[in-house]
């Protein structure tokens, strides 16, 4: 019977509604998680930072490549940081168009119509182009459409370039600052500290590939959350 009324009819505005919460809390949920990995892989390159700085406080004759891998960290710092700025806003537009759309049915319940949302469309605009929710974005998008809260469909997802915007090239500053931040101003000593004794080439060698492959790991975890 119900399958019936269905395809007649099409589902009930409180089906609707129910869909579209459900969606809502599901990209929602996405974003809690995106979040929470950037909190963790926040809180791991501040320990790279700090390590790589007291290596070059205890051996002087790594304390250039020491002083550059804490730089090389604070930017990645940076990166992860802004990706989690993003993403925050993105969730606050989400929790905005969750109330939005409860009340815009709500208003259909009392007055039995509806009409099309303006600052629902373009939240939804921004938020199905993020690589992180365009799937559910673009099946909630769908689901407002049908029940009159948006008129039309939204555009493409944006490209990594849009997302990345001056993430390459991170003011000298901004890198002193996240520098002077997780180092409590210590920033990582010269080649003209008190002599210690030099650790071998060989172990040079293995922390440096060490660094490399942290790096990679990191840079990886951080184009997985964009993809």
């Amino acid at each position: 019977m119900q399958t019936m009324r269905h395809m007649l009819w099409g589902p009930t505005p409180e089906e609707q509604k129910r869909k579209c919460n459900t969606l809502v809390r599901q990209n929602i949920r996405k974003l809690d998680r995106d979040i929470n990995q950037l909190k963790q892989l926040e809180y791991k390159t501040k320990t790279y930072i700090q390590q790589a700085a007291k290596r070059g406080e205890k051996n002087p004759s790594q304390a250039k490549q020491a002083a550059q891998e804490t730089r090389t960290f604070a930017r990645e710092l940076i990166k992860v940081r802004k990706q989690g700025q993003r993403l925050a806003t993105s969730k606050a537009q989400l929790q905005s168009v969750g109330m939005q759309v409860n009340e815009a049915f709500s208003v259909r319940k009392i007055e039995g119509s509806i009409k099309a949302s303006t600052s629902i469309m373009k939240d939804v605009n921004t938020l199905v182009r993020l690589p992180e929710l365009t799937g559910t974005m673009r099946e909630l998008s769908q689901e407002l459409m049908k029940a009159g809260i948006i008129e039309e469909m939204v555009g493409d997802t944006l490209d990594n370039q849009d997302l990345t915007e001056m993430e390459d090239e991170e003011a000298e500053a901004e890198v002193e600052q996240v520098l002077g931040e997780v180092l409590k101003d210590k920033l990582p000593p010269s080649a003209a500290a008190p002599e210690l004794t030099p650790v071998k080439p060989v172990e040079e060698e293995e922390e440096e590939e060490d660094q490399e492959e942290v790096l990679a790991a990191m840079r990886g975890r951080l184009e997985a959350l964009k993809s």
